[in-house]
């Protein structure tokens, strides 16, 4: 089975002998650390959280789960250090036996989710809460709870119902498909198993969102594009010239093993990529910690350490303005949004890991990008500074050294054509073809969802879908 590493851009081009060259000539000197832990109990960890997310979040079976969901933190091919599991609906927890003879267990704590608990201390280091949605405004976007949708006639219905049937062929298990046009829905449709309000995994499109609140903070003041990141520790060393556009364009240049990086040996040991998830540790902390690899703003790499340190920023800004962080995405984005199936998960000590850990709807991921399609307004109410959608659409410039036309400010970008649509348009992606995409050419968004055991034939569906629908829809 082919590996998803979360990325969009084709290993070919990535391994490319002009990128890693460059980034050799460009290294700063020093070497990788290899994150500490035993990668079978690490591997326990993803797989009872991932479990106990699928299961008690979005009420999907657990032996469905076991073979279907979340290969990212918990490879498929893994899977056969798992012993035995067992799941608790009373305690809403996930009891993995691996084959080291350690038993991994993940516990659903209120709104912050599914957390696996940490070998040493066996428990959480915060206190859990419950956010609750304040009621939908009266103008926020309310479309109907059908899925029976008007479509205008100047779109071809034939062909849209076309792309529904292809993008959700057996082998692509998809399980939530949905188009808005002008910000009404004109299609959607639902795996057996899921419905329109069902919380789904997301993996990366978080990194997205993680974008979205670090924008509505620039909005408030609290922060500037183009200042010094403000992380304790980096006061009095060349990290002190990490700007906030630089870790938002994934350009930090923090040394930190990834499996997307062109020519990455797995040979060495476990990825920091998958350590924030999966070590029980203070994922903020850790990712602050590493050392530079490169000058910021000069190598563009897809590494988690970026989007841990955006969401650092937020703690920090949110806990500084006396706000409480847990509930500062619902209060501060869903609600004004009118949304309300999102859980964004984090690490033991309460930090938000939504590089990739968040389960949301359909519904809810395409009024998200309909923000984006609004150019950060709704209801006539600015939530991200004016030029936001341009910079998070704009090819990030140390990408574009690297002549990989794809990456922008916390965003993908169609730059090579890798998607059948308009070359600007932009997209949430996240880890088994995960998709929030934005065409503001034909003013679309298009969300699809899916079960992990779906990847990779996903791909080859989607795109032949993306395909119908671009001669469905006219150029707006």
């Amino acid at each position: 089975m082919a590996r998803d590493t979360g990325g969009q851009a084709s290993s070919s081009n990535l391994e490319s002998s002009f990128i890693t060259g460059r980034a050799r000539e460009l290294d700063l000197g020093g070497e990788f650390e290899i994150p500490p832990g035993d990668p079978v109990s690490l591997f326990g960890s993803g797989f009872a959280k991932i479990m106990a997310s699928n299961i008690f979040l979005s009420g999907l079976d657990a032996e469905f789960c076991a073979r279907n969901t979340g290969y990212f933190t918990a490879p498929i091919e893994e899977r056969k250090h798992v012993i035995e599991y067992e799941v608790d609906y009373d305690a809403k927890s996930v009891d993995v036996r691996l084959s080291n003879n350690i038993t991994r267990t993940a516990r659903l704590f209120q709104s912050q989710g599914a957390i696996t608990l940490p070998l040493a201390s066996g428990r959480i280091h915060f206190e859990p809460s419950t956010i609750k949605p304040m009621p939908v405004p009266q103008q926020t976007c309310d479309w109907p709870d059908t899925l029976h949708h008007e479509v205008p006639t100047t779109i071809n219905a034939s062909k849209l119902t076309e792309a529904l049937d292809l993008v959700f062929a057996e082998e692509a298990m998809t399980a939530g498909f949905i188009v808005t046009h002008k910000g009404n829905i004109i299609a959607e449709r639902y795996a057996h198993n899921v419905n329109m309000h069902t919380p789904l995994e997301s993996w990366s499109m978080g990194k997205s969102l993680t974008a979205t609140m670090l924008g509505i903070l620039i909005e408030r003041g609290i922060y500037e594009l183009d200042q010094a990141a403000p992380i304790p520790g980096w006061e009095n060393d060349s990290r002190s010239e990490i700007t906030i556009r630089h870790i938002l364009n994934m350009s930090s240049g923090l040394r930190f093993r990834a499996m997307q990086d062109p020519g990455y040996d797995p040979a060495p040991g476990y990825p920091d990529h998958l350590y924030v998830y999966t070590g029980g540790i203070n994922a903020f902390e850790y990712a602050a910690s590493r050392r530079q690899q490169w000058l910021p703003g000069l190598v563009g790499r897809y590494r988690n350490c970026d989007p841990l340190l955006a969401n650092y920023l937020i703690r920090r800004a949110v806990e500084e303005l006396g706000e409480d962080y847990h509930a500062f995405p619902q209060r501060s984005l869903f609600d004004k949004l009118g949304l309300s199936s999102f859980t964004l998960e984090t690490d033991p000590y309460g930090n938000f890991l939504t590089q990739g850990y968040e389960f949301g709807s359909t519904r809810d991921w395409a009024k998200l990008g309909n923000l984006y399609l609004n150019e950060g307004i709704w209801n006539d109410e600015r939530i991200l500074p004016e030029g936001w959608v341009d910079f998070v659409s704009t090819l990030a410039p140390a990408w574009l050294a690297d002549k990989r036309p794809i990456y922008g400010g916390f965003f993908w970008i169609n730059g090579d054509s890798s998607m059948p649509i308009p070359k600007e348009s932009y997209f949430m992606a996240g880890a088994g073809n995960q998709k929030t995409i934005i065409i503001p050419s034909h003013d679309l968004v298009v969300v699809r969802l899916g079960h992990y055991g779906g990847f990779p034939e996903s791909t080859t569906h989607l795109n032949l879908s993306l395909a119908r629908l671009m001669e469905a829809i006219p150029v707006s």
